[in-house]
Parts: C-alpha cells; structure tokens; sequence
C-alpha cells in the first residue's frame, strides 16, 4: 500500500489557503520590497541622466548633487532591503512552524493499520527529505519569489517610462526564456515525483535493514540486503540523472538569455543614438536596468525550480492528510467493560485471511493468556482485541459498541495494547512517563517504577527522574526501555490490557518476577498477554491455543494439560528445554 499523494488542484488550494491566512504579512514584505526596488532604480536613471547632462555640458555642483541623490539613494535601499528580508526570514519560518506542526498533527492521527501496510520507508521520505525541501522553499524560496517578480515588473516598467523604443530590445531573449522554461516545467514535476518515490524505496530499505539488524545476521542475509540496497541506489541515480538533464537545459538556456538582451539594447540604442531618435542617456539607463535584470531574473527561474522540486513535495505531504480514516465515533457508550469477539476475520491482503471467525469472551478482571506457534495469528487477534486494527469480517466489541465506534481517546482509556516494540523519547525519564498521565507526581512515577522492578536502576541513575534519556542521554539497554514502556502502561490504568511479548527481553526469571508484580498492581484489570514462555500461560486463569487463524483450545492450564491436546504437547515441550 501507498500512501496518497495530492493533485495539483489539491495543492494549489492548500497554497492558497495558506497565503490567505498569511496576507498581511505578505503584503507588509511586498511593500517593503517594492521600496527597495524603487531605490534600485534611481542609480541606473541617475547614470543616464549625467551622461546627457556632461554631453550637453553642466557643472561639478550637478554632477555633485546627482552623485549624493544616488549615494543616499544606495543607503535607502540597503536599509529597506534589511529590513525587508528580516521581514521575509520571520515569515518564511512562521509559515513553516505552522506547517510542520500541522504536518506532525497529521501524522500522528494515522490510522496505525494504515501506517502498517504502507511501511516505513515512504513515511520517513515524507517526513525527512520532503519536509526538509519544503523548508527550504518557504524560508529562503517564497521571499526571494517576491523580491524577483517585484524588481522585475519594476524595472521593466522604468525601462518603458524612460525609453519604449529602447527598451524594445530587452524582449529579444524573452521567446527563449519561456520556451525552455515552460519546456522544463511541463517535465519537472513527474520527474521530480519520480526521484521523491525512489528515495522513498531506498528509505525503506535501509531503515528495515538497519531495524532487522540480527535477523539479517543470523540468517547470512546481508548479500542479499546489500544486492537490494544497491538495486534501490541505481534507480534513485538514475532518477537523479532525469532531473540532472532537465536543469542541463533550463540554465544554458536562461544564461543565453541574459548574454542576448543587453547586447541587443546596446546594439539597437547605439542604432537609434545615431540616428537622433533617443539620447546616449536613455541607452546607458536602459543597458545598466537590463543587465541589473540579470539576478531577479536568475532568481526568479533558480526558485522556480527550487519550487517546483518542493512543490512535489508538498503533494506528498498534503496526500498524508487525505489518508482516509479506519474508523469512525458512533457516540455510542458502552454499558460495561465486557469486551466480545465474533467472528473476527482479518487480512492484511485482500483474500488472505490471518484470523478465521474468531470468538471469545474475556470476563472483566480475567488474565488471559495467548499461546501458540509463530505465524499463528496471535499478534493479529491480540491488535483486534487492543482495537489497533478494524477486523474485515466480525467484530470486537467493548460494552455492546464495536471498538472501532470509540472515540481513540476513549478506546485508549479502555484499552491499550504493549508490545515488544518500544522507544525512548528524548527528555528526562520523568517526562517518557508522564506520557501516560501528563498529572502525575514524581511519588506515582516511583509507584509505576516500583511495579515493573525498575525503581533501583532509576535511582542509581545520575539525576534519578530527572535523569536525560533517549538520543544524546543516558542509554537504557532494551530491557529497561521495555521496563518504561510497561511503567506507562501502569500509570495509564485501561480497563484492559493487551500484552503482547512485553517482557521478552528480560531473561526468563525476571520477567516472571515483573510479571507478577504486574498483576499485584494490575489486579481487577483485564489483562491478555500473548507469550511465548508457557510461565505466562501457567500462571494465567484461562488460556487460548491460537493455531492457523483460528482459537483451537480454551480453557485453564490445568483443564488443557489434561486434556492431552495441542497445549498439553507444547507445555511438556517446554518443561524439558
């Protein structure tokens, strides 16, 4: 599955709306900008005028005053600018806080079965190398637009007050110009779409590759991840090469552009001074405001490249916001905590079934523990029961009202699911709890500690709580990272609980213990933990055997051993390992 990248009439609208919001501040910088230009605009004039003036004779005063018209003329205009590009700088990251804090809003409300089936790689593209090219276009891009297109219309518009005649051949270049230009914007975009998927697919490998780290070890995978990654590097290289191409094109062409315009203004004004039809004054003024067309005009074109790369990327993040939900609040109450399964099916491709008309009741207050092979289906029941996923057959419900009819804030109060999977935040150790209860005091975090035997490794850290944790802090080994993970789940207090392999690295001994303890603290709450350690199932009140899909047996630990079945055969296994 891919996630959804906008069209061009979704982007536009967006872009508006975003300029809407921010009018006066584009109009304040615009008029800043205008200012400057007006100012860029009396040197050259100037210089046209003391060239006819020293012709038809004048005196030093003039050319004195005239000399300090453009001096002061120079100041103004370095000041305006200033002050013009702080006002453009502020802007441009005030826009992109507004947009990144969006974008992180949006992010984390995905649905995690959409996030799932997508994958990482095109997540981490959008929210990396698209993110990062988008700022770069609102800080520096969309002020210097402005100051491009208003030099530009400025200039333009002074050359044809002072000299029509003259001016008519800064145009020369103008046909070239928008020939190559609408030639390479018209490729641009699905190019640069193009290189944003494979950056996208090289992502994604090298994150799984980086993740899976010991699988790839242990299964002498690394040839072939290698083979993979160099697959994914020639496609983004060759992708690279189709805009490389592009650009081959667009700027020779713009750099002839602006060899041609001022040769011909001085060619043609050189013809017409000759003639008597326009003064030496009027082709320097006109010949100076061409060549100072140089720069806006580069900018203008430099940036619409610049735009149109991050333009592709906006799509891509704006097709984030159009993932369609996975669920939708009924503003049903449930009547009680009772949580029911029904014929739960579930498939992660379409016809492929993982779970086959699951049922189950789980009595509030009961531990229930999941047991059977790997590829079972265990994880996938365990994520129904946590409403992580919609099932696509069946249902779960909690109450009486389908889980996935729960507002998700009221579906986590409910129910939360741990896995294996954790991470730690950067912040102190106090805040990574606080997660959970954004209330709690320091005396309820050393109570969850407590609970998950983590209390006396977090005092012997340096500052305790307060102690520095995750990228740049303190390093917790995967156990203790785990040993938070379930502190939070402690301080969080959900009618039921979904535990699934969430002491697993902890040696076998320690996670008995902590697993006890949890169920000291946890008692009166429901808890189904999935294990692979038949220590969990023994010390459970029922037990589920899960076997391709579907539940096969149901009962106690001592009701299964006796019964001689599937779990009976897996429990002697494991007693003589």
């Amino acid at each position: 599955m891919k996630l959804p990248i906008a069209d061009a009439r979704t982007t536009w609208r967006y872009t508006a709306g975003l300029i809407r919001s921010h009018r006066r501040d584009l109009t304040v910088i615009a008029a800043l900008h205008v200012l400057a230009a007006f100012a860029g605009l009396v040197g050259p004039w100037l210089l046209g005028r003391l060239v006819d003036d020293v012709r038809d004779g004048t005196t030093a005063g003039h050319v004195r005053d005239l000399v300090l018209v453009a001096a002061v003329a120079i100041l103004a205009r370095a000041v305006v600018q200033k002050v013009a590009q702080q006002r453009s700088m502020a802007f441009g990251e005030t826009v992109f806080a507004a947009m990144r804090e969006e974008f992180l809003d949006t992010v984390t409300a995905l649905p995690l079965s959409t996030v799932e089936r997508a994958g990482t790689g095109d997540l981490v593209a959008r929210t990396t190398n698209d993110v990062s090219k988008i700022q770069n276009a609102v800080r520096f891009g969309v002020p210097q637009l402005v100051v491009a297109v208003v030099t530009i219309v400025l200039t333009v518009a002074a050359c044809l007050v002072l000299s029509p005649l003259v001016s008519v051949a800064m145009f020369v270049g103008l046909p070239l110009l928008l020939a190559v230009t609408r030639w390479y914007l018209r490729r641009a975009p699905a190019a640069y779409q193009s290189e944003s998927a494979t950056y996208a697919q090289l992502n994604g490998t090298v994150t799984e590759s980086v993740e899976g780290v010991r699988t790839v070890d242990a299964l002498d995978l690394g040839a072939r991840r290698d083979g993979r990654s160099d697959g994914d590097l020639a496609d983004a290289y060759a992708a690279e090469m189709r805009t490389l191409r592009l650009r081959t094109v667009l700027f020779p062409g713009v750099d002839l552009t602006f060899v041609l315009a001022p040769v011909a203004v001085l060619v043609w004004g050189g013809f017409l001074a000759s003639q008597g039809t326009v003064t030496m004054g009027a082709v320097t003024a006109v010949v100076m405001f061409t060549f100072q067309l140089t720069g806006p005009v580069w900018n203008l074109v430099y940036w619409l490249d610049e735009i149109s790369v991050s333009a592709v990327s906006l799509a891509r993040i704006i097709g984030v916001r159009l993932v369609p939900p996975d669920r939708t609040a009924s503003g049903a109450a449930p009547a009680s905590g009772d949580v029911v399964a029904r014929g739960v099916r579930y498939a992660y491709r379409e016809g492929h079934d993982v779970l086959h008309g699951v049922d189950l009741d789980l009595r509030p207050g009961e531990r229930l523990a999941i047991v059977g092979p790997s590829g079972a289906g265990k994880s996938t029941l365990g994520r129904m029961l946590a409403g992580i996923h919609p099932p696509t057959g069946g249902s779960v419900t909690v109450g009486g009202v389908p889980l996935v009819d729960l507002p998700l804030d009221e579906l986590r109060r409910r129910v939360a699911l741990v896995t294996q999977e954790h991470h730690v935040f950067v912040g102190t150790l106090a805040d990574n709890l606080r997660l959970a209860d954004v209330a709690a005091g320091d005396e309820r975090l050393r109570e969850a500690l407590a609970a998950v035997d983590a209390l006396d490794w977090v005092d012997a850290l340096p500052d305790g709580l307060a102690t520095e944790v995750g990228s740049g802090g303190a390093v917790l080994t995967p156990a203790q990272a785990q040993q938070l993970a379930l502190a939070r789940l402690v301080l969080l207090d959900p009618d039921v609980l979904v535990l699934d392999e969430a002491t697993s690295l902890l040696d076998p001994r320690a996670a008995r213990h902590l697993e006890r303890s949890l169920a000291a603290v946890l008692r009166g709450r429901t808890v189904v933990a999935i294990a692979h350690r038949l220590h969990t199932a023994h010390d459970a009140d029922r037990v589920a055997v899960v076997e391709d899909g579907r539940i096969t047996e149901l009962g106690s630990h001592d009701e299964l051993v006796t019964a001689g079945g599937s779990y009976a055969a897996l429990w002697r296994s494991w007693q003589h390992e």
